[in-house]
């Protein structure tokens, strides 16, 4: 269980901070991104998607301390792995 909630966690941080890096700032798109990301991996992981709201889920007891440094090293991967793909993207 938890395997699939860290991979649906990696993949929206990873969608979303594309999709920031990718817009240029433009709100819209990235409150669009944020949306759509929600929407895909809600029902798998409650769609944490920041580090942030992963540590008040936790501080609010939603979220077991395991699960708190799963799903902040998976986002925080995920984040990485989509600046060096912009990074590689835009290189082509």
């Amino acid at each position: 269980m938890r395997l699939k909630s860290y991979l649906a966690e990696y993949l929206g941080a990873f969608f979303f901070i594309l999709a920031i890096f990718a817009s240029g700032g433009n709100a819209l798109v990235i409150g669009g991104a944020l949306a759509i990301a929600v929407f895909l991996i809600g029902p798998h992981s409650g769609a944490h998607v920041n580090p942030a709201v992963s540590l008040a889920m936790y501080m609010d007891g939603s979220l077991p301390h395991m699960d708190l440094f799963g799903y902040a090293f998976v986002q925080l991967l995920g984040g990485v792995s989509a600046y060096y793909a912009y990074r590689l993207a835009k290189r082509m």
